[in-house]
């Protein structure tokens, strides 16, 4: 049997559920992690949003935590996202769903994507948590990853969750409250871009309130992950 429809056999079996099974239906290369220099990066000084941009009527800090805040509708889903442009990276941080049940997550190895109806949403991967898990293209192939039916058996839906996320060449590991929910490769390399980190707050017809803390990054860092029990 071929391999392709073996995946597809075990893809149609399990419900797509188990770790790594995006990769199911097209399988993908394996591209080694990239060469840099590893340095812990301060991301977040606890105090303001220097080192970020994106709109400041929708985000803030106080106490140490950034949150993203809407009461109005938000048409276009936007992104706070860093200066700085990325690659290979690890980053841990705490995460609450505070208000709403809309989804938020990390974006990456995209662009800034104005041409979409708002200077600051985004075109590229999305980590997707808490309500909705899984790895989406923006404005592109939709829904790439599942992983929904084992993260949903750690996830706290209004309180706070620790996630890793590891991505290395074309590989993104995902660990939800130490937790390790998926270990997947992108089957087309060609997607994936230096690009800014994003903080995602969803478009939304209902006020929503998503807050990030203690968050820690590190680029082109070792191959291990760090928050697994």
């Amino acid at each position: 049997m071929r391999r392709s429809h073996f995946l597809l056999m075990l893809l149609l079996i399990t419900g797509g559920t188990d770790v790594g099974s995006a990769q199911d239906v097209k399988e993908a290369p394996v591209i080694p992690p990239r060469e840099g220099k590893r340095e812990v990066i301060e991301i977040f000084n606890g105090k303001d949003l220097k080192g970020w941009i994106g709109h400041t009527q929708y985000w803030s800090v106080e106490d140490g935590v950034i949150t993203g805040k809407n009461t109005d509708e938000v048409k276009v889903s936007n992104y706070l996202l860093t200066e700085r442009q990325f690659t290979d990276f690890r980053f841990v941080f705490d995460f609450k769903l505070a208000e709403s049940e809309m989804h938020s997550g990390i974006a990456m190895w995209g662009r800034i994507a104005p041409d979409h109806g708002d200077e600051y949403t985004y075109a590229g991967h999305l980590v997707m948590f808490p309500s909705g898990y899984g790895f989406y293209d923006l404005y592109g192939r939709k829904m790439i990853h599942q992983n929904i039916e084992i993260a949903k058996t750690v996830n706290k839906q209004h309180d706070w969750n620790t996630y890793e996320i590891l991505a290395q060449g074309n590989r993104i590991r995902f660990v939800a409250n130490g937790k390790l929910i998926s270990d997947w490769r992108e089957p087309e390399p060609q997607f994936i871009k230096a690009a800014p980190i994003g903080l995602q707050l969803h478009s939304n017809k209902v006020p929503q309130i998503v807050q990030f803390k203690n968050l820690k990054l590190e680029a082109f860092p070792e191959d291990k992950l760090l928050t697994v029990k």
